[in-house]
């Protein structure tokens, strides 16, 4: 094992030891073998050095990339492709679709027969679910790649564990408080159990009466949770999620202050995945335009800590992604400007494009 500058890493050397950036996010795990992806990804979070196995120890090709030679009709495939052709997401999915038909029953039996809540059940498969996804591909890309499940209640509650969990790593929780914040995620939505469902999944949109009867979801999922032993941020994340610092939300309009913190987190993680996530009467939004309200709107609405930490830290798992624009050109991200987190820097076929210069351009899919 030996410590290597990224200007003399090489396609095909192996990693020593896990590689992580600068907010201590996992970038790729021990024992992955880089190619010229993988470094440029190395170099575009300005990582100096990383530690790799001996060449005695493994086989590489000293081959520069650009001299290699590509058959004539070689296209390099969306990254979003290999994502889904990667065993990582193979292995995730597969688990998340097990979770998934377990946790739809445990909800069920809640709502319907007033089951115990087997806190300790549900902790242990989510966050087995989670540690799943600590490999190369990130989580937000496994999740962006998962958007075809008919049951969007249960989906959802397990989406948003899922990103609440990494927020609550981004703001560098405990343990606890990690997996507390984690289970909050995955009981706020309860409540819609106790919604018609022609209502909750009506194609079209909700007349007044009806979005006045899905509002009380808060309400109906404290109700359902309230009389069993367990935390009361769970209970609150539930009741309040909806909640706005600045007073704009519901069931209470509470301003800041009033809001349970675990509540503040969940409604990040909520919106994050409702907006991002396709429903029958929309396509999903562009994270990128996600990011561009929470960027209008977040300091207001939102903890300022919370949303702040979120966004810094999500743009970053998009580094080095592929996207289209909204002229019709693809590129690649290769810079985060800090001051417009939504407008980054793209290259296509040679040129820059500072998007954040550009107003008239945006990211308007990842490809």
């Amino acid at each position: 094992m030996k410590r290597m500058k990224i200007g003399d890493l090489r396609p095909g050397m192996v990693t020593a030891e896990d590689v992580y950036n600068y907010n201590d996010q996992l970038v790729f795990p021990k024992g992955h073998r880089l190619d010229q992806d993988s470094i440029d990804r190395l170099d575009m979070f300005s990582i100096m050095s990383i530690r790799v196995e001996d060449q005695k120890e493994v086989t590489f090709s000293l081959e520069p990339e650009q001299d290699r030679i590509k058959p004539e009709h070689y296209v390099e495939m969306p990254y979003s492709e290999r994502v889904r052709e990667s065993t990582e997401f193979k292995e995730f999915q597969k688990k998340f679709e097990e979770n998934l038909g377990v946790f739809k029953n445990s909800l069920n039996e809640i709502v319907q027969k007033g089951s115990d809540i087997d806190v300790k059940g549900v902790l242990t498969s989510t966050m087995d679910l989670i540690n799943t996804s600590k490999g190369r591909v990130n989580i937000f890309d496994m999740l962006q790649n998962m958007r075809q499940y008919d049951d969007l209640t249960f989906a959802h509650c397990l989406n948003v564990a899922l990103i609440a969990n990494v927020l609550a790593g981004w703001l560098h929780m405990s343990e606890e408080d990690v997996q507390l914040v984690t289970l909050c995620g995955v009981f706020h939505d309860i409540g819609k159990l106790a919604i018609p469902d022609e209502i909750v999944k009506k194609p079209g949109k909700l007349t007044a009466e009806e979005y006045k009867l899905i509002k009380t979801h808060t309400i109906e999922g404290y109700k359902i949770l309230q009389p069993h032993p367990i935390s009361e941020h769970i209970k609150n994340a539930a009741l309040m999620h909806h909640e706005r610092c600045d007073g704009g939300g519901y069931p209470f309009a509470f301003t800041s202050n009033q809001i349970d913190g675990y509540a503040k987190i969940i409604a990040i993680a909520d919106v994050y995945d409702a907006m991002t996530a396709p429903r029958v009467y929309r396509g999903a939004l562009c994270p990128f335009k996600v990011i561009e309200i929470f960027e209008q709107e977040g300091l207001q609405r939102y903890d300022a800590k919370f949303i702040l930490t979120f966004l810094e830290n999500v743009v970053l798992t998009y580094m080095g992604n592929t996207v289209r624009l909204s002229d019709g050109r693809e590129g690649k991200i290769v810079f985060i400007n800090k001051q417009t987190l939504s407008k980054p820097m793209i290259e296509s076929n040679g040129q820059f494009i500072d998007l954040s210069k550009e107003k008239e351009l945006s990211i308007e899919m990842i490809l």
